[in-house]
C-alpha cells in the first residue's frame, strides 16, 4: 500500500484493487505492515496472504505497487514456479525488464518501452 507504514490513505493500491474487483478479478494481497488496514477497507472481498510468495501461488499476474525493501530482489526462479501465468506489472520500475523477459516473464513497467 505505502512503503514502511501501515497507512493506506490515498494509496494507489486502493484504487487499483477496487478496479480489479469491478472487473471481476480474484485479488490476493500482501503488505508487510498494512494488512489490518486493508481488511478494514476490503473485508472479505479480497484474499490476504501471509507473505509475498504465498500471494503469488497459482496467480496469473503479479502487480507490484509498493516499493518495500523486501520486494526489491525477490527469488524470480521461485516466483516463476509459483505462478500459473508469469506476468509482472512493475508499478515502481524496480525490476530489470530484460532479465525477467529472458526468464520467461511478460513484463510491464510504468513509462518503460520494452
Amino acid at each position: 500500500f505505502k512503503p514502511n507504514t501501515d497507512d493506506i490513505r490515498e494509496s494507489p493500491s486502493i484504487v487499483i484493487i477496487h478496479r480489479l474487483l469491478e472487473l471481476g478479478a480474484r485479488t490476493r494481497v500482501y503488505d508487510p505492515a498494512a494488512m489490518d488496514e486493508a481488511k478494514k477497507e476490503f473485508y472479505d472481498r479480497i484474499e490476504y496472504s501471509k507473505n509475498s510468495y504465498d500471494a503469488l501461488e497459482g496467480t496469473d499476474a503479479m502487480v507490484l505497487i509498493t516499493e518495500w525493501n523486501e520486494f526489491r530482489e525477490p527469488d524470480f526462479e521461485r516466483i516463476l514456479k509459483l505462478m500459473n501465468t508469469p506476468v509482472v506489472f512493475d508499478g515502481r520500475n524496480i525490476f530489470n525488464p530484460r532479465k525477467l523477459q529472458e526468464m520467461g516473464f511478460t513484463y510491464y513497467g510504468i513509462g518503460r518501452k520494452v
